[in-house]
C-alpha cells in the first residue's frame, strides 16, 4: 500500500515538476522576446514622399527552395539562397500603384541574376501597369546581365555606371557529355526509352548533341529569343532587330567606342545615361526629397518592409469563397519534398487540403517544372482528377517550365492556359540503370550468388543486367509512355496517334502547343485565376485566394522569431556560420553537379523530365 501510494505521489511531482520547467521556459521566452523588443528599434514609418526599393536578388522564382524553417533560419544567419519571388514584386508593384506616399519605384538590378522569359514578361507587365498610373519607374545597376536589362528596358529611364556594362549573349543551351568517361570508368549505363526526341538520355550515351535534339533547341531559342527582343524593342521604342544586332556585334560595336562597354550601351540606345551611384542617389533625391536621417540618400522603403505592412493593413486575400492557387515548382520526386521541389506525396496533400476545404471553390495549379519522377507525377495528376471529380475545377498555369511530368500532372485540369515562352511537352519516358561490375574487375572484386528465380540479384549495381531484365525493363518505360500519350488523348479530346505525333519527346513553346493542341489557352497566371473564377460561377470582386503551402509549426516559428528578435538587436548572426575550406567548397561543388542523379528516386526507375531549360 505504501508502495502504490509513493508511486501516485511519484507521479503528481513528476507531472508537476514538468509542468514548472514547461512554464519557466515560456516565462523565460517572454522575458526574452521584451528585451529584445526595448531594445530594438520600432518599425519605420513609409515617408509621405518615398520611393520603393526593389532589388531583386538571385533568380526570380515562384516558389522559394527548401522547407520554411530551415530557409528562415539559413537567411537570417546569411546563410540563405539568394531567390526574389515573382508574386512579390507584382504585390509591390500593386500596392505602390495606388499609394499616395510612393511617388517612384527604383529598379536596383546589380544583384539579379535571371529568370525564366515567362516570369520577366509577368514583371515587365507589372511594371507598365504600375506606370500606368504616371508615376515614374527607374532602374540602375552597376552591371546587367540579359535578364536584368529585360526590366530595365521597362523602366521610364534606365541608367548604368560608367565602368558597367550590359551583357546580352543570346539563348542557348549546352550541356556536359559523359559516354567517353562512362566507357573509360566501365560503368554499364544501361538506357530504356520512348520518344524519338527524348535527349534526357543524351549526355550519357554520346559526346554531343543529337539532331533532333540541336533541331528542337535551335527553334525553341529562336522563339524565345524572338520575343525578348520584341519585347524590348517596344519598351524601348529601338529599331526591330536592334537587340539581336548589337548582341551579334558586340565585339565590334564596343571596338567603336574605345572598349567602353557602357559608352557602347548608352551610344546604341540601350541605356540613358552613365552614372555613378552617387549620381543616381541626387536624382532620386530630386524626386522624394532627402531621408532626415541619412541626408546624402532619399526618401525609400524597401519591398519586403513595405510588402509587410502593405499585407498587414490589407489583411488576408480569402474570403468565404476563394480560388486556391497550388504551386508545383522544381522537379517531381518520390515522397514528401520541401517546397522548391515537387514532392509525390507533399504536393499530393497540398490539393487534397483544396479538396477539403470548403471555401475553396477552385484550384489554379501554378506548374514550374521539368519534370522527374513518373510515379510522383502520377499521384499528382490523381488528385487533381479527384479535385474535378468532386466539383471544384481546376485550372493550370504554366509557368517558365511545364515539360515531361510537368505536362502530366496539367493535362487533366479543366483548363491549360501557358504564357507563349512556356517551355512544355517533352512527352516521353526514360529509364537509366548503371551498373559498374566492369569497374569492380578492374581491382579484382567480383560478385556471384545463387537465386530461386531469374530475377533474383537483378537490379543490384555491382552485377551486370541480364536480358531478360533489360526487356522487362523496356515493357516498363513503353507502358508507361503509352500511359502518358492515352492520357493526354482523353484529357485533351485528341486521337492517340495525333498525340504521339506531337509526342516522342519533343520539346514546344506554349504558342506550338496551342497550335497542336496540347494547352487550351495563351495568358498569364492572373489570366488563369480569372478562367478559374469563371468556371467556378464566382463574380468579380466576390472571391479571394487561398495559397495553400507548406508552413512553420507554431514551435520553429517562435524559434525564428526569436532569432529574428536578436538580429533586429544588433546581433551578427552571420558569426554562427562556419565558412568551409578549400576542401569542402570543391566536395559541395561536386555534390550539386550531381544531385540530379543522386535525387532520383522513382520506386521503378522510369523517369518524365526534360532537359529543356534555356538560358
Amino acid at each position: 500500500m505504501k508502495n502504490i501510494i509513493g508511486k501516485v505521489f511519484s507521479a503528481i511531482w513528476t507531472g508537476a515538476n514538468g509542468v514548472r520547467k514547461v512554464l519557466h521556459l515560456l516565462l523565460l521566452l517572454f522575458i526574452f522576446l521584451l528585451f529584445f523588443d526595448a531594445t530594438s528599434e520600432p518599425p519605420r514609418l513609409i515617408p509621405r514622399h518615398a520611393a520603393l526599393v526593389i532589388q531583386p536578388v538571385g533568380f526570380l522564382v515562384e516558389q522559394y527552395d527548401g522547407r520554411p524553417f530551415d530557409r528562415a533560419v539559413a537567411e537570417m544567419l546569411g546563410d540563405g539562397t539568394p531567390q526574389t519571388l515573382v508574386q512579390d514584386i507584382v504585390d509591390a508593384l500593386e500596392f505602390a500603384k495606388n499609394d499616395d506616399r510612393i511617388d517612384v519605384v527604383y529598379f536596383e538590378l546589380s544583384r539579379f541574376f535571371g529568370a525564366g522569359l515567362s516570369k520577366l514578361q509577368r514583371v515587365g507587365a507589372a511594371i507598365e501597369d504600375f506606370r500606368s498610373s504616371g508615376k515614374t519607374v527607374l532602374a540602375n545597376a552597376d552591371f546587367m546581365s540579359q535578364q536584368g536589362y529585360y526590366l530595365a528596358a521597362f523602366a521610364d529611364e534606365a541608367y548604368l555606371h560608367p565602368d558597367g556594362l550590359i551583357l546580352l549573349r543570346g539563348y542557348g543551351r549546352f550541356q556536359r557529355y559523359y559516354k567517353d568517361a562512362i566507357d573509360l570508368l566501365r560503368i554499364d549505363w544501361n538506357i530504356f526509352r520512348v520518344g524519338t526526341h527524348k535527349s534526357f538520355v543524351e549526355p550519357y550515351t554520346r559526346m554531343g548533341m543529337s539532331d533532333e535534339d540541336r533541331e528542337t533547341n535551335l527553334r525553341l531559342i529562336d522563339q524565345l529569343w524572338s520575343q525578348y527582343e520584341l519585347d524590348i524593342v517596344t519598351a524601348r521604342g529601338l529599331q526591330a532587330n536592334a537587340i539581336d544586332t548589337f548582341a551579334s556585334n558586340y565585339l565590334e560595336i564596343v571596338k567603336a567606342a574605345g572598349g567602353d562597354a557602357a559608352a557602347a550601351a548608352r551610344d546604341y540606345g540601350l541605356i540613358d545615361e552613365l552614372l555613378a551611384r552617387h549620381e543616381v542617389r541626387d536624382i532620386l533625391i530630386d524626386y522624394v526629397g532627402e531621408d532626415p536621417d541619412e541626408p546624402d540618400t532619399f526618401n525609400a522603403t524597401g519591398m519586403y518592409d513595405y510588402l509587410a505592412q502593405m499585407r498587414m493593413l490589407a489583411g488576408s486575400k480569402s474570403r468565404d469563397e476563394n480560388i486556391a492557387i497550388v504551386v508545383a515548382a522544381g522537379e517531381i520526386l518520390f515522397g514528401s519534398q520541401p517546397p522548391g521541389t515537387i514532392g509525390g506525396d507533399s504536393t499530393a496533400a497540398l490539393l487534397r487540403r483544396a479538396q477539403n476545404d470548403d471555401s475553396v471553390k477552385a484550384v489554379v495549379l501554378r506548374v514550374d517544372s521539368p519534370g522527374g519522377s513518373a510515379f510522383a507525377a502520377e499521384l499528382i495528376r490523381e488528385e487533381v482528377v479527384a479535385l474535378r471529380e468532386a466539383g471544384k475545377p481546376v485550372v493550370a498555369s504554366m509557368g517558365s517550365v511545364a515539360a515531361s511530368g510537368g505536362y502530366s500532372i496539367a493535362m487533366d485540369a479543366d483548363h491549360v492556359v501557358a504564357n507563349p515562352t512556356t517551355i512544355t511537352g517533352s512527352i516521353g519516358v526514360f529509364g537509366m540503370f548503371p551498373t559498374y561490375q566492369r569497374t569492380l574487375e578492374t581491382v579484382g572484386i567480383s560478385t556471384d550468388g545463387v537465386g530461386s528465380t531469374p530475377f533474383a540479384g537483378q537490379l543490384r549495381p555491382d552485377r551486370e543486367m541480364s536480358e531478360e531484365t533489360k526487356q522487362l525493363f523496356q515493357l516498363f518505360v513503353e507502358d508507361t509512355y503509352d500511359d502518358f500519350i492515352t492520357g493526354v488523348a482523353d484529357s485533351r479530346e485528341m486521337g492517340k496517334q495525333e498525340v504521339d505525333e506531337v509526342a516522342q519527346g519533343k520539346v514546344w513553346t506554349g504558342l506550338d502547343a496551342l497550335g497542336h493542341g496540347l494547352v487550351d489557352q495563351l495568358g498569364s497566371f492572373d489570366d488563369a485565376v480569372l478562367v478559374a473564377a469563371d468556371l467556378a460561377g464566382l463574380e468579380d470582386d466576390e472571391y479571394g485566394l487561398k495559397t495553400i503551402e507548406q508552413k512553420m509549426s507554431p514551435g520553429q516559428q517562435l524559434i525564428v522569431d526569436i532569432i529574428g528578435a536578436g538580429a533586429k538587436a544588433g546581433l551578427d548572426l552571420s558569426g554562427w556560420i562556419r565558412q568551409p575550406n578549400g576542401l569542402e567548397e570543391l566536395a559541395g561543388s561536386l555534390a550539386e553537379k550531381t544531385k540530379l542523379m543522386l535525387r532520383f528516386n522513382d520506386p521503378k526507375g522510369i523517369y518524365s523530365h526534360c532537359f529543356c531549360e534555356i538560358d
